[in-house]
């Protein structure tokens, strides 16, 4: 999987209004193991100080992430392996593996053999981070250059504190495409008055729910989504 990928951030009016603008212009749903709309969880794997969250709130344009993630109606499991590289490009590396082993892929040989020689940092030093959980829909347009997918009822919890954290009645529409090249997806958004905005749910999620961490550009994100959505929609949980 390499592509250019621009997200977008939407509430839930929008959602709506682009569905139907798609459905018109003969956009379709891809149906996942029976459902249109696919429930996802994720675990994010990082060093002890978040080393991968730092990079990336430190604006390296050169940065890895490492997770599993659980399609939730099949069990279907994968270690993913995802890349970014200064031209803004993505490439992501992954290989099914068994459900039991989300919580902690390096008790599996082969996932240990896919990613050691892809990641940057010592898989020794990789520990459970934070946890998405999030609803996901997904289109393609009627030539099948561009796949968006609509990300609703995102949840994070940093998995070492159990502190959790939503921002209600958020979506993140990201459109992925083989180049940049020009959009009917971007042309509708850009109708609707929603513009491009670049954004990591494992850097908005530790940045939600990990106390003490470096957050001070992810800061001025979480205010640019709420002035979007409408004020006060941040919502945390404290460890009880």
């Amino acid at each position: 999987m390499n592509r250019i990928d621009t997200k977008f951030i939407l509430d839930q009016e929008s959602v709506i209004t682009f569905l139907k603008e798609a459905s018109s212009l003969g956009y379709r749903v891809q149906i996942n193991d029976g459902v249109l709309a696919s429930r996802y969880d994720t675990l994010y794997f990082d060093t002890e100080e978040r080393a991968m969250y730092i990079a990336h709130h430190n604006q390296q344009l050169t940065r890895q992430k490492i997770r599993t993630r659980c399609y939730v109606e099949s069990g279907t499991t994968f270690i993913e392996v995802k890349n970014k590289n200064n031209r803004g490009r993505t490439n992501k590396r992954r290989i099914e593996i068994p459900r039991e082993c989300f919580t902690d892929f390096k008790t599996n040989d082969e996932a240990n053999t896919f990613v050691t020689p892809l990641a940057r940092y010592n898989l020794d030093t990789l520990l459970p981070s934070l946890s998405t959980r999030f609803v996901r829909i997904t289109l393609v347009n009627p030539d099948l250059s561009e796949r968006i997918t609509i990300d609703l009822d995102l949840r994070y919890e940093d998995v070492r504190s159990g502190r959790s954290a939503e921002v209600k009645g958020m979506a993140i529409a990201e459109l992925k495409q083989d180049g940049r090249v020009a959009s009917t997806t971007k042309r509708l958004f850009n109708q609707m008055g929603i513009k491009p905005f670049k954004v990591s749910k494992y850097c908005l999620g530790t940045a939600l729910t990990v106390e003490g961490i470096k957050r001070n550009r992810m800061l001025e994100k979480i205010r640019a989504i709420e002035k979007r959505l409408g004020y006060n929609r941040v919502t945390i949980n404290d460890v009880k």
